[in-house]
């Protein structure tokens, strides 16, 4: 099943970097060009530079070169011995602080039909590209993949919090008041007890498809090239793991903006929606996510269809029946998640906005922040908005298992992890 391995870190040197808060970012595809600039103008070493260059005319071949003179000037240093990286976040969710600890590590990554990396969400190829095009040019994880696992009477959890009661390595807390610690583990009992622990286990991909799968084609690319065989460290990649179990797991939703339609119907919509929804108007949004969440305990399926000014709707469905008649080729776990139903019934059947179009986001955008599907519309940036319920962890579990997939932007775990605090050099 899965292995892992320890491995020599690269990580940076704070005594000629700076310190480790202005030197380390957030995961580069939600940092816009400001933040970007921002992160350098603090501090020119930040893993920025690498992670999203673009510098010269080959923003790739300049990274390779930033990353020889950091390490040629001692900016970045290896680890002198092979570690386990315990990672932990604490961050604040719904209103209570809570904490995510994990194991950082090398994963020996494996095609998803061996049933040994379980994916759960479908990619988009101009990201892999650009991923690909970093890995080819400095040959080294800037950021780890985010990977789950099953085991219900907790082992590595246990193992990893004795690892870590004393005081971290590295500890800082952000701008968003989410406080990242890292503890280095050489101990070569406990990186063996930990590497033994996953010989039974499957990984299931939280976060990180991109990544994942611009893994699988780098490995490729290196054995066609020559430049590496089975079993060397291109067959390694760095993942964070989980356990499923974890009490501070958080998955927010993701929410719907649909704009840009040539016809757009309020009304129109509403009829239509009373084939499979009760539909019931509402006029206040403060409570929207409350009444969501009541319903989704009741094990009904639910949705708030946000139309403006205050105004939204109530969508519950009236019978799973109808997701059994449509899509009977899926699992009973992916039919029946949330936005399975949505985008079947209502995207796709009454707004006519395909898999394609969805893919390429023309008619619909994304947001984990209620506010926004609020304010888009009120502001015109969108028609109107659909709010959701979370996807649960069980449901992601599910549908991997299953061989299947969610539709894109189905989960968003909360915290991101942080991009700077340990790299996998691949060599």
């Amino acid at each position: 099943m899965a292995q892992i391995k320890a491995f020599k870190g690269l990580r940076f040197n704070c005594s000629e970097a700076g310190c480790i808060k202005s030197l380390c970012c957030p995961p580069y595809d939600i940092i816009s060009e400001e933040q970007r600039q921002c992160y350098l103008c603090n501090n020119e070493s930040n893993i920025i530079r690498l992670e999203l260059p673009k510098e010269g005319d080959n923003p790739y071949a300049t990274a390779s070169e930033v990353l020889k003179m950091w390490e040629d000037k001692g900016i970045l240093i290896r680890e002198d011995e092979e570690a386990l990286y315990i990672y932990e976040e604490e961050f604040t969710a719904y209103s209570e602080r809570k904490s995510i600890k994990g194991l950082i590590c090398r994963l020996k990554v494996e095609e998803f039909s061996k049933g040994v990396v379980l994916p759960h969400e479908f990619t988009l190829s101009k990201a892999k590209e650009d991923r690909l095009n970093l890995m080819k040019a400095t040959n080294c994880n800037f950021s780890q993949i985010y990977g789950l696992y099953m085991d219900e009477e907790h082992t590595s959890l246990s193992t990893i919090d004795a690892l870590s009661q004393r005081e971290a390595d590295l500890s800082f807390t952000d701008d968003d008041n989410i406080t990242h610690r890292l503890w280095i583990v050489t101990d070569k009992d406990a990186v063996a007890k930990l590497c033994a622990d996953f010989d039974e286990r499957k990984i299931y991909i939280a976060d990180g498809h991109h990544r994942y799968e611009t893994a699988l084609n780098y490995r490729n690319w290196c054995r066609e090239q020559g430049i590496a065989k089975e079993g060397d460290a291109c067959d390694y990649q760095m993942i964070f793991l989980c356990d499923m179990g974890h009490p501070g797991l958080v998955v927010f939703p993701t929410h719907r903006l649909v704009r840009n339609l040539d016809t757009f119907n309020k009304d129109d919509v509403l009829t239509k929606c009373t084939e499979f929804f009760e539909v019931e108007e509402r006029t206040d949004t403060a409570d929207m996510e409350k009444i969501l969440a009541k319903i989704d305990k009741e094990g009904k399926k639910a949705f708030g269809f946000y139309t403006g000014k205050g105004q939204w709707y109530l969508l519950t469905l009236k019978s799973l029946s109808v997701m059994d008649e449509l899509l009977p080729e899926l699992s009973v776990s992916s039919r029946q998640l949330d936005v399975t139903i949505l985008h079947t019934l209502i995207l796709e059947q009454i707004f006519g906005i395909d898999k394609e179009n969805m893919a390429q986001q023309i008619n619909l955008t994304y947001t984990k922040f209620f506010e926004e599907a609020i304010s888009s519309v009120d502001e015109g940036k969108a028609q109107c908005s659909f709010v959701l319920n979370s996807t649960k962890v069980v449901e992601i579990r599910d549908v991997a298992s299953a061989g299947e997939k969610m539709p894109q932007k189905s989960t968003y775990f909360y915290p991101k992890m942080i991009t700077g605090m340990v790299m996998n050099k691949l060599d």
